[in-house]
C-alpha cells in the first residue's frame, strides 16, 4: 500500500519540495515543531532506517547534511538537530529541525503556517542549496 510519502513523491499529494534527486526527497513538514522543520526520505518506499541498504542509508544521511546546511542558512537558529522517529508513517523519513531551545525538538508541540509562509520558507531554503 502507498503511504502518504509516496503519494508526495509520485506527484498525487502536494508538499513544499527543498530537493530533490532521483533517489531522495526533501519537504517541509506541514505540522513543524519549528520553523523550517523539513523531512528527507528515500524515494524508495522502506518502513524502516535500518532495513535500508548500506549505500541507500550513507546517501540518505549525506543528503540530510546537505539539506541540513541549506536549512541552517536559511532559518536563524543554534544548530539543526536530526531525529528519525515516528511510527505514524511506514517509511523512513529523516527529521531536520531548526533548534534555538530543546522544546524545538518535542513533537508534540506544533506550529502553523500559512500557505504563503510555507511556499517562501521552501524557496529561502532551496535557494541555499
Amino acid at each position: 500500500m502507498s503511504t502518504i510519502f509516496s503519494k508526495i513523491i509520485s506527484g498525487e499529494l502536494p508538499s513544499y519540495k527543498i530537493a530533490e534527486t532521483d533517489k531522495f526527497l526533501a519537504f517541509l513538514d506541514i505540522n513543524p515543531n519549528a520553523k523550517g522543520h523539513t523531512l528527507c526520505i528515500p524515494k524508495e518506499e522502506v518502513n524502516k532506517l535500518f532495513d535500508l541498504d548500506e549505500e541507500t542509508y550513507l546517501e540518505l544521511m549525506n543528503f540530510s547534511r546537505k539539506v541540513a546546511m541549506a536549512l541552517e542558512e536559511a532559518v536563524p537558529c543554534k544548530r539543526v538537530g536530526m531525529a528519525v522517529i515516528g511510527l505514524e508513517v511506514p517509511h523512513v523519513h529523516v527529521h531536520l529541525i531548526p533548534l534555538n531551545k530543546m522544546k524545538d525538538m518535542d513533537f508534540s508541540n506544533k506550529l502553523n503556517f500559512s500557505h504563503d509562509q510555507f511556499s517562501r520558507l521552501a524557496e529561502e531554503i532551496k535557494e541555499n542549496l
